[in-house]
């Protein structure tokens, strides 16, 4: 996508510059885990089995690990080398949580660890057409991002996102690597939060949902295990656990910057040991829509502010 340097009114292009090494990409990403993706870094060049993880990193928000390579070679198939990683990790966890609790100051246990959250991240200049059409799948445990350098010392990381996703990978595929990943990996959908709940909660939450969407164009919808997550555009604003008779619905936002003159937000016990800042409210068909929604719209704003 072409980027624009404004003066007045007169817009100047800004050129894209090569990113000669891996190693840059590797070197900038690692110690930016945090900004770029919101996850903690373990460690770099993990090897095991003969394979060699370029950074393995664990996501704190869902307990789980995420491998993280960097692609030159656009001959390669994301798919055959992601679930070769992923296969890797469910084969050999001890492994896994040994060199985390190695590297970082808190230690794991297996059970701890979500391990159907795993994730593998490709990040790279550029991607075949091939590749992108090869993530095009409803349950894949792989991410692509572009990554971009431009001459105003501007760095660009944008995830790829696929461009349909109605088929499961477990359907066209017999490959047993991805059989046995796919029984343990898991990718959650909207679908799986609002199978067997009422009408009346669905038209609720997609109600929300489309509203959310108005708020701003840099929102993501991300779906894990527990819960329906909105980010802005890493930070997650809003998120929504839902019921049969209600929505749960989680906001980060602080205590001075919270309107609320009805009082109907509440604050997690710190024994939780959820992010700073995290708090809900519960919404039934009874509840104030407008209101509930203007909640959601002080966190959005909120975490905006955050990631400028």
């Amino acid at each position: 996508m072409p980027i624009f340097k404004v003066d007045q009114t007169k817009l100047t292009p800004i050129k894209e510059k090569s990113i000669d090494l891996e190693k840059d990409i590797q070197k900038l990403t690692e110690e930016n885990l945090e900004t770029i993706f919101g996850y903690k870094f373990v460690c770099s060049e993990f090897q095991l089995n003969n394979l060699r993880i370029d950074t393995l990193a664990f996501d704190p928000e869902n307990n789980s690990f995420i491998i993280i390579e960097y692609k030159k070679d656009c001959n390669l198939s994301v798919i055959d080398q992601g679930y070769a990683y992923l296969a890797l990790m469910l084969n050999n966890k001890a492994e896994f949580l040994l060199v985390h609790n190695e590297k970082m100051s808190n230690n794991l246990k297996k059970d701890s660890v979500d391990w159907s959250q795993t994730r593998v991240i490709f990040v790279s200049p550029q991607f075949t057409p091939y590749q992108r059409g090869a993530i095009d799948f409803k349950d894949l445990p792989i991410e692509l991002w572009e990554v971009k350098k431009y001459d105003n010392n501007t760095i660009l990381y944008n995830q790829l996102k696929p461009a349909s996703t109605s088929e499961s990978i477990k359907t066209v595929s017999k490959d047993k690597t991805i059989s046995a990943v796919s029984r343990e990996v898991r990718e959650y959908s909207i679908e799986d939060h609002l199978e067997g709940k009422p009408k009346e909660i669905f038209e609720i939450y997609h109600h929300f949902r489309n509203k959310i969407f108005e708020l701003g164009n840099n929102i993501n919808e991300v779906a894990t295990k527990s819960y329906i997550a909105y980010r802005n555009p890493r930070i997650n604003f809003v998120t929504f656990h839902v019921y049969k008779t209600k929505l749960r619905v989680s906001l980060i936002i602080d205590d001075k910057n919270l309107k609320d003159p009805k009082k109907i937000v509440r604050k997690y016990p710190s024994s939780y040991g959820f992010a700073k800042n995290l708090k809900y409210f519960e919404f039934n068909l009874d509840s104030d829509f407008d209101y509930a929604l203007g909640l959601i719209s002080q966190a959005y704003e909120f975490n905006s502010g955050r990631w400028e």
